[in-house]
């Protein structure tokens, strides 16, 4: 059973019609008056919620936020939960609410872990415990045989809540068993990546349908991650981040084959696809050919792998301490293995290479001019 549907201020876009108007009814007029000065409403939307939500005194949403904060939520946190539920602000916070948060906490959900889950999912609020809560996290726990997978699950999306398990997870999971998806592939997906078993089955019978055809053996766990990457974007999307890698002088077969060694590199942004190609091809001196043909390196973080790495080598290979470099001993190495088994072959250069670790972190983008390639 799904979640009751309830009132989402943040879809809610503004229209030029609405306004504020000065004869709003003695009836909401506290209401209205509440919603712009405690909860930081503009008129317009403070009048508009006022039809969905009511009260006459602040006992009730003022329990609200003391509740919230004794659990451990900033203002900032709940003012945004009630910006997007203003339901919450009626609700009886030790009938309703307490049970969930003691549930969740019984559950083994730590108090930054849940304000977290909730904030972006204010929705589970308004699930029923009993109907909805309770009955998904018990069949997610028999699904894996384990709380552990259960509550990773939900810490990964914390919004498989307010799905209908009966009509969506259920019939797209026999889907997947029923063209031979292993059953550990299934399962790892929905401990992964849930979204596209929650879809509705039209959506996922297309994109399965798709994968398919591409060729993609069923049996391999490859065909969950076309799986997974297909479903985070529409054909458009898919075709702009070809676009994008033809710009970087990939031929179609180099894209396909790509795609088809590593599914994922479709997943990455437009301009992430960007920056990362821009520094490695433009700063470092790799071919793009070369990028094209491990194209995991895509997935890796900018600024807190494959910046502070690459120059690292770069200092080895101009010391001589190493010969060569290959993309993914370069940058998939663990942190250990990569310090173990190049960093500390010049202890000289540890420091620089934290430094540089240290200061990728602190940026989201990083232009060095660097015209020494490392092949």
């Amino acid at each position: 059973m799904a979640c009751p549907q309830s009132f989402n201020l943040s879809i809610i876009k503004t229209s030029t019609t609405l306004r504020f108007f000065s004869n709003t009814s003695n009836q909401n007029s506290f209401t209205v008056s509440y919603l712009m000065n405690k909860c930081g409403f503009t008129p317009e939307f403070a009048s508009f919620a006022s039809k969905y939500v009511h009260f006459e005194t602040p006992e009730r949403p003022d329990s609200l936020f003391a509740f919230l904060e004794n659990h451990g939520f900033s203002k900032t946190q709940i003012l945004n939960l009630i910006k997007r539920r203003p339901r919450l602000l009626i609700y009886d916070t030790e009938k309703i609410l307490l049970p969930k948060l003691e549930f969740f906490y019984s559950i083994g959900f730590s108090r930054p872990e849940l304000t977290k889950i909730l904030t972006s999912y204010p929705a589970v609020l308004i699930c029923s415990l009993k109907k909805q809560i309770i009955p998904s996290f018990n069949l997610l726990r028999n699904l894996f045989q384990s709380d552990d997978k259960a509550i990773k699950t939900i810490k990964r999306y914390g919004a498989i809540f307010v799905y209908d398990f009966e009509r969506n997870l259920i019939p797209n999971m026999n889907l997947l068993r029923g063209i031979g998806v292993p059953e550990s592939n299934i399962l790892m997906l929905l401990n992964h990546q849930p979204r596209p078993l929650l879809y509705d089955q039209v959506r996922l019978k297309e994109i399965v349908e798709e994968v398919k055809r591409m060729g993609f053996d069923s049996s391999t766990k490859k065909f969950v991650d076309v799986v997974i990457a297909l479903s985070s974007m529409s054909k458009s999307t898919l075709e702009k981040k070809f676009d994008v890698y033809r710009r970087w002088g990939w031929s179609d077969q180099e894209i396909h084959e790509a795609f088809q060694r590593y599914p994922m590199c479709m997943a990455v942004s437009e301009d992430k696809i960007m920056a990362v190609m821009d520094f490695l091809v433009n700063k470092m001196g790799y071919s793009s050919t070369l990028i094209a043909k491990q194209s995991s390196v895509l997935r890796q973080s900018l600024e807190k792998r494959i910046v502070p790495r690459a120059l690292f080598a770069r200092e080895l290979l101009s010391q001589g301490l190493v010969t060569d470099f290959k993309l993914s001993v370069l940058f998939h190495s663990s942190e250990k293995v990569f310090v173990d088994r190049f960093v500390n072959k010049a202890p000289d250069l540890l420091k620089l290479y934290k430094e540089r670790l240290n200061a990728s972190e602190k940026k989201k983008r990083v232009s060095i001019g660097c015209n020494i390639s490392i092949l």
